[in-house]
């Protein structure tokens, strides 16, 4: 039986509605798909804890794409290579009946974004082949044989889609570096000269004026035209049906590095102008992204945000626009939930969408006439990435609590797994036991978390217990499979990994609740989650712990300054003195439309900073981060070390040199874990208990 989320056709759900309405109208209707089973131990007995090593050893399936006969999947594994020190990428396809799985690329090179030609004789994908060589666009003969070098644009590329005719590609190019003056030498440092409002980005640097731009290609190696061109960035290209135009995601604003009005452009592809001019079809107030044409070409749906002012904290809906431009209509208002990726179904009667509610992320069908949602493939899952065939055939990747992200063919109740990257890997793991739970904050507001007890667990015995909050702060905990938890676990916590207000996944009003105070409410709504755990009978209220990163660690600082009930603390990624970082961050929009300018509204900025009750911390805290990260800078992990420093807290401060917000090092990532352990395992467990194992 087909899920149904039409809420009782005719009936519309107010964007104010109560999410634990919501709750109870979707416990009625959804059913789970399938059960998960906790691991235990192997027959012979033989099943291990999960250690540092093996959380660099998960490997990450993403971006799956059905061949056009709908017999293949091809998709890319990403994964650490510990011995080299490096990540890598490769390409993998498997038959939609999972009997057969082939491995495209070889280990010499990263690949990554798998793309069949229209006659599926060739599969795309990009990589940088050779020494120094730049990323470019590869195929693959199907018939066999080595990667042929399909584009060779001196900069790399930066993205690639085939035309439909599958004569070329359209491509995504950033503006070359100038040419060096004569008898300069190219590699020689220079200065960098900033005139741009928006001047950092993290794992890029400094920004200068070269922006992404479209070109077209006719046929391999061949000359690359310039389609879009100006002082913006070109994102999300997208050819239409019959090949004559591309529409593409761009910021034309006066400014755009003040706001972030994106709109969707069309620009035409086969025209023999020097210079096209792009027209603009969505005029909203604030973001317009994500398009996908209906097959007739006449349609493009693409998600919208209509309330500027939520500025990250709004819901982020579904939209359909003539693709010559008109009245937007948006599908989703009433809904009040966060859905991506949408695409036309076969008929462009309905949209196929992810959708994000109350811990899951779901595959929903949007009717275009009526804006009715149903849930294709629900349940207690994470959906992590899908392709649509011309078929109706859907591949996704999928995760579940004792499942890291795997492909699965989806056919309405039903999904199969075709793909079995880690299931050797997890097969020796004995891994927690996750529960989903509800319960209401300081001030009644229903929360929800997933608690994670040890293998082993014993009943009625206490353990030590991790507070670790998750980053975003416009993010989400879900049933998808969490590294972080299973690790600490597997040493004998228990692990509460909370929703708090400022999370998504719960409406739009639920996010917004923490507009310019992140601390106030999501402190008491993580306390209340730790004190629930506490009431299970799982927890030692004596041998607490908090962590997390960059969210996750601004708001451990919150929670620090705000209690001594936490034996130890890790801060990731984090700040607490938030004046400081203006123009040093990356947000300066986002600041500047929740907070005000520091100079006009500084009272707001010190009350909302944790800095200024750093007297107040007693518990012992290491902080850490990535000494190249601009988004959340080492300058804030900086302050907060040395003022527990001074203060005499216990404290420590770890800087990882060359690392960015994420890490990409496989033994910086392993060295990270380890550090968290040894930790925790001095401050929560107690040095007689620190070196692991079951508490």
């Amino acid at each position: 039986m087909r899920l149904a989320l039409n809420f009782l056709r005719g009936t519309k759900l107010k964007k104010t509605m109560k999410r634990t309405s919501i709750q109870a109208i979707c416990a009625a209707i959804l059913a789970l798909t399938w059960g998960y089973l906790p691991h235990t131990a192997n027959a012979d007995g033989h099943a291990r804890l999960m250690t540092s090593e093996d959380a660099v050893a998960i490997k990450r399936v993403r971006d799956p794409r059905i061949s056009p006969d709908g017999n293949w999947v091809a998709y890319s594994v990403g994964g650490s290579d510990l011995e080299e020190d490096e990540g890598f990428g490769n390409i993998y396809m498997t038959s939609a009946d999972g009997s057969q799985t082939l491995k495209m690329t070889g280990d010499e090179y990263s690949a990554s974004s798998p793309r069949w030609s229209p006659d599926g004789s060739q599969l795309a994908f990009t990589a940088s082949i050779g020494k120094d060589a730049k990323t470019q666009v590869w195929t693959l003969d199907m018939r066999g044989g080595a990667p042929i070098q399909y584009s060779n644009v001196k900069q790399g590329v930066n993205g690639f889609a085939w035309s439909p005719d599958g004569s070329g590609m359209l491509l995504v190019v950033k503006d070359a570096k100038p040419e060096p003056a004569e008898g300069e030498d190219e590699d020689t440092p220079k200065p960098w000269i900033i005139d741009r409002l928006q001047f950092k980005q993290d794992y890029v640097g400094y920004l200068d004026r070269r922006r992404n731009h479209i070109y077209v290609m006719e046929g391999r190696m061949g000359e690359e035209r310039q389609l879009t061109f100006g002082d913006y960035d070109d994102s999300s290209p997208v050819w239409s049906p019959d090949g004559t135009s591309i529409a593409f995601v761009s910021n034309r604003t006066e400014e755009p590095d003040a706001n972030v009005n994106s709109d969707i452009w069309v620009v035409r592809a086969d025209t023999d102008a020097d210079m096209p001019a792009a027209q603009r079809v969505t005029s909203g107030p604030n973001q317009d992204y994500a398009p996908a044409w209906s097959s007739d070409g006449q349609w493009i749906v693409h998600n919208t945000v209509t309330d500027a002012a939520a500025i990250w904290y709004a819901t982020q809906d579904l939209a359909v626009t003539p693709a010559m431009g008109g009245n937007t209509r948006v599908l989703t208002a009433e809904f009040d939930r966060n859905f991506g990726s949408p695409k036309f179904m076969t008929g462009d009667t309905a949209i196929l969408a992810s959708v994000e509610h109350s811990g899951t992320q779901n595959l929903a069908r949007v009717d275009v006439a009526t804006g009715a949602v149903g849930i294709v493939h629900g349940g207690d899952i994470s959906l992590r990435g899908f392709d649509l065939h011309t078929s109706g055939a859907v591949a996704g990747v999928i995760s579940r609590p004792d499942l890291p992200g795997e492909v699965f063919m989806i056919d309405g109740d039903d999904a199969r797994p075709i793909s079995s990257v880690n299931n050797e890997l997890m097969a020796s793991l004995d891994l927690a036991n996750v529960r989903e739970v509800q319960y209401a904050s300081a001030d009644g507001t229903e929360i929800e978390a997933f608690i994670y007890t040890p293998p082993g667990y014993k009943e009625g015995t206490k353990y030590p217990t991790l507070l670790w909050i998750h980053g975003g702060p416009v993010a989400q905990y879900d049933f998808g499979f969490s590294t972080n938890a299973q690790v600490f676990a597997a040493q004998g916590y228990v692990v509460v990994l909370p929703n708090p207000r400022g999370s998504s996944g719960y409406g739009q009003d639920f996010s917004a609740a923490i507009f310019a105070d992140w601390g106030t409410l999501p402190t008491q709504d993580v306390m209340a989650g730790v004190d629930h755990a506490i009431e299970l009978g799982l927890s030692d209220p004596d041998r607490l712990g908090v962590g997390g990163w960059s969210y996750g660690g601004i708001l451990t600082n919150y929670v620090i300054t705000s209690t001594d009930r936490f034996k130890g603390a890790m801060s990731g990624a984090s700040e607490a003195l938030y004046t400081s970082f203006y123009g040093h961050d990356v947000y300066q929009r986002i600041w500047e439309a929740e907070l005000g300018l520091p100079w006009e509204n500084q009272a707001l900025w010190d009350k909302i900073s944790p800095f200024y009750k750093i007297g107040n911390v007693t518990t012992p805290t290491m902080l850490m981060g990535g000494k190249e990260d601009w988004n959340v800078p080492i300058m804030g992990s900086e302050q907060l070390y040395q003022a527990l420093k001074r203060l005499g807290v216990p404290t420590q401060l770890v800087v990882y040199p060359g690392e960015f917000h994420g890490f990409s090092r496989p033994s910086f990532i392993v060295d990270r874990y380890q550090r968290y352990l040894d930790w925790y395992g001095q401050y929560v467990k107690g040095p007689e208990k620190a070196s692991g194992g079951h508490f």
